[in-house]
């Protein structure tokens, strides 16, 4: 098995930046989800909810992110000095700093909302759900936990299924495993090295409505596909539907295109544990 595939995400559910190495660290590959859209009332924007966000695309700079839209471009600094608190979900997440009001009337004119624009610094920290993930393991502005894993094998059985194949894209994972490996064998994986990286892989990953959008546009393809399929080939015991799992990073290190990845223990899939299977990483 290779790494075949480095993403990293600067903004959360807005484009990401292909890699071909990365250093990785407690929360995650590098820069990713450090940034985030959110509302007046300081909910996280997905998505989900907000589809336009697949009209931006971002790229860390050395001194902060450069945000497009359209022919329009805005380079914004990392923020120092404005802490506020936000909330993914129902989780609130002290010590993240407001990027200012520029960052602000850029956003909400591209995306037509209200909104403002928020980093998430060395500072602030975030432990993830110990009950999957016991210890201090961190994550930034994800779901809820740092790293997202996919395997080519299982995109090649889903699309085996569908009349319309989808892209990998569209499960926005971190890393792509490759090779001649068994579908869906991800799920039967508990600790990998990746270069001198080892994950713990700790939960499934369910999936919802935002892989039935184009990732380029946000526009819902079709109604229910992949959903419909992944439901029918692919679901938790507890009916979740699920493609991925969810890592956290046991020792920190690097990974490169075409490193090695290594099952250093395995065990049964975690889709029959009805303790393991609810977050994504959008």
């Amino acid at each position: 098995m290779k790494l075949a595939r480095i993403t990293t995400y600067p903004v959360k559910s807005v484009s990401g930046t292909d890699m071909a190495a990365a250093e990785v660290r407690g929360l995650g590959v590098e820069g990713d989800r450090r940034w985030a859209v959110v509302y007046a009332n300081g909910v996280v924007a997905t998505r989900r909810e907000l589809p336009r966000l697949a009209h931006l695309s971002a790229v860390t700079t050395p001194h902060g992110i450069s945000i497009s839209f359209e022919s329009d471009r805005f380079d914004i600094p990392i923020p120092s000095g404005a802490p506020c608190k936000v909330k993914v979900f129902s989780t609130g997440i002290d010590g993240v700093e407001d990027a200012g009001n520029y960052a602000s009337h850029f956003l909400s004119s591209a995306l037509e909302r209200e909104v403002r624009l928020v980093y998430f610094p060395d500072t602030a920290q975030r432990v993830v759900d110990r009950a999957y993930a016991p210890g201090d393991h961190f994550t930034a502005l994800s779901d809820g936990f740092p790293v997202l894993l996919t395997t080519q094998a299982s995109l090649a059985e889903l699309n085996a299924e569908l009349e319309t194949p989808v892209e990998m894209r569209r499960f926005r994972p971190n890393v792509v495993v490759g090779g001649d490996i068994e579908p869906w064998s991800e799920d039967t994986w508990k600790v990998i090295r990746i270069g001198s990286t080892i994950f713990r892989v700790v939960k499934p990953c369910e999936r919802c409505v935002m892989v039935t959008q184009d990732p380029s546009t946000g526009e819902q393809t079709h109604r229910n596909e992949p959903l419909a399929t992944l439901r029918r080939i692919h679901r938790a015991v507890t009916g979740k539907i699920i493609f991925g799992q969810n890592l956290v990073v046991e020792e920190p290190g690097s990974i490169v295109l075409g490193d090695e990845v290594e099952v250093l223990e395995s065990g049964p899939s975690n889709l029959l544990d009805p303790k393991r299977g609810d977050t994504q990483s959008f």
